[in-house]
């Protein structure tokens, strides 16, 4: 089940970030109840969101071996937005 779940959320992480958002106070409690950012993280950088919130909710400091954590999101993150410029001029 966790590799399910795993797979879920680097394959589809704008739904599980929906998800988290209706059914759970996940996202609240590392955004302290803010919208601005989890919606902003959900159109640019939906991975980062969610390793950031699972970061805050473990009571994780954000530096050392998590901050190279989010880092690779946030490489992941912008690899998936500058593929598709990519494929565009291409064309």
């Amino acid at each position: 089940m966790p590799c399910f779940l795993l797979l879920a959320v680097l394959l589809f992480p704008r739904v599980v970030l929906v998800l988290m958002w209706f059914f759970s106070a996940y996202l609240q409690r590392a955004f302290h109840g803010g919208l601005a950012l989890p919606v902003l993280g959900f159109f640019f950088l939906p991975l980062t969101t969610l390793v950031y919130a699972w970061e805050i909710n473990n009571h994780m400091p954000t530096a050392g071996n998590n901050l190279i954590w989010l880092l690779i999101a946030v490489i992941f993150d912008l690899g998936g937005l500058g593929g598709g410029a990519h494929r565009q001029s291409r064309r």
